[in-house]
């Protein structure tokens, strides 16, 4: 086990990556510690807002992410007949001074991992070092470690712990204890990455159909993936369901438990079911959260990220929150030391922030857009979008989104850095 530190970092994700970074530029000694034995790029496909990778450029990271990742060009809503109802340009496109990214999650775990080794050093990161609580008193934490062979591992002592360990985070149930059960939202989501041919502007993130009879989100991840010029391309498939699936990222999900519903969805812009059917691989998770809580901070130790907010994933948020968690923490640490009234301060503006976005996400994300379409429509064609809904009502719905989760091109220009 490594040796002390200022902040004890809990989790190896894109979080606690983030917010080691961060305390390193803000000259912060700090050290992550990571549950499992080997970290390996898992998941699918997520996306980085501009009001993240505001943050990760102030980070120095926006070239290594055009590396690996695709600049979104658009956002674009269709039926589940295939029509076209509303678009709007992304990230820069958009008039942003950031980009808009959507990444393989594993891909950007990875790029972050290798910067924080290169900048922090090898030993920054402590793989198969389990946390099983934090204890602390007035000018110290201790955090408690075992390893994956249930072996004791010794204590680290720190300034300040940090909770990033995700959705099952012990600092979380070790500081609420009688929390509840998940919130199920009544949907379930089936998850793949497909290597096929760019479709649309080759750089753009599609929400299709709705939740009562299937709904899809398209978007491509990596670019040039071999010879022909195909593209690694993630999808998302949510659809209404009585009962939850199993909480758990890396969970395998079955074709046959969704497919029916989008068997016949062959547009003329892509071949929705043969996307489907050509996946690598298929995970399956339930659409859940969490009741927002009033504080994450307890004394030295605090919360960050997915153990902070888990959030409905509909708003393409979730990452750039605990992005943005990290920077907002790191410069709370710098201006007021290495104490609990900086964890007070940042516990005052994330909690209410990030409780606006999970409450938005349960009711109007981005893709109330296809509700409301959903609904006005009858679930039938129609010959006009105008005679459906107007663009200004379309406008006004993605516009209270971005100003809700932080986006909103003006206000993120004219904000001055966190760190």
């Amino acid at each position: 086990m490594a040796q002390d530190t200022d902040v004890i970092i809990i989790g190896a994700g894109v979080g606690g990556l983030v917010l080691a970074l961060s305390l390193y530029q803000a000259g912060i000694p700090c050290r992550v510690y990571e549950a499992v034995r080997d970290i390996r790029p898992l998941g699918v496909g997520i996306n980085l807002l501009p009001h993240a990778t505001r943050e990760l450029d102030e980070l120095g990271l926006l070239p290594t992410l055009d590396a690996i990742a695709v600049r979104t060009r658009e956002s674009v809503f269709y039926t589940r007949h295939g029509q076209f109802i509303y678009g709007e340009p992304a990230g820069i496109d958009a008039g942003y001074d950031w980009p808009q990214y959507s990444i393989h999650r594993g891909d950007l775990q990875m790029a972050l991992l290798a910067a924080v080794r290169q900048r922090l050093g090898d030993d920054s990161v402590v793989a198969n070092a389990r946390c099983t609580g934090v204890t602390q008193d007035a000018d110290r934490v201790t955090a408690h470690f075992q390893d994956n062979d249930g072996q004791a591992l010794p204590p680290v002592r720190g300034r300040i712990a940090v909770g990033c360990d995700g959705i099952h985070s012990v600092l979380r149930k070790q500081c609420y204890p009688q929390e509840g059960a998940p919130r199920y939202s009544g949907v379930n989501m089936w998850r793949g990455t497909t290597r096929c041919k760019p479709f649309l502007s080759g750089a753009s993130m599609v929400r299709a159909g709705w939740l009562s009879t299937g709904k899809m989100v398209i978007y491509p991840i990596r670019d040039n993936i071999d010879a022909d010029g195909n593209q690694l391309v993630n999808w998302v498939a949510e659809i209404d369901a009585a009962e939850p699936a199993v909480r758990d990222w890396n969970r395998s999900g079955r074709l046959e438990d969704f497919f029916p519903a989008f068997a016949d969805w062959h547009f003329d812009w892509l071949d929705v079911a043969r996307l489907i059917q050509d996946a690598d691989s298929i995970l399956e998770y339930p659409m859940v959260d969490q009741d927002p809580l009033p504080t994450w901070t307890q004394g030295r130790m605090t919360l960050l990220g997915d153990a902070a907010h888990p959030m409905v994933p509909r708003g393409s948020n979730g990452a750039g929150q605990a992005v943005i968690d990290a920077r907002y923490l790191t410069g709370q640490l710098k201006r007021l030391g290495l104490t609990p009234q900086a964890l007070q301060q940042y516990d005052r503006v994330r909690v209410e922030a990030t409780t606006r976005v999970v409450l938005t996400n349960r009711s109007n994300p981005p893709d109330a857009i296809l509700r409301e379409v959903h609904e006005r429509s009858g679930d039938k064609p129609f010959a006009r979008i105008e005679d459906v809904i107007s663009r200004e009502e379309l406008e006004g719905i993605s516009r209270r989104y971005k100003q809700v989760a932080g986006f909103d091109p003006a206000a993120l220009k004219e904000r001055a850095s966190f760190v």
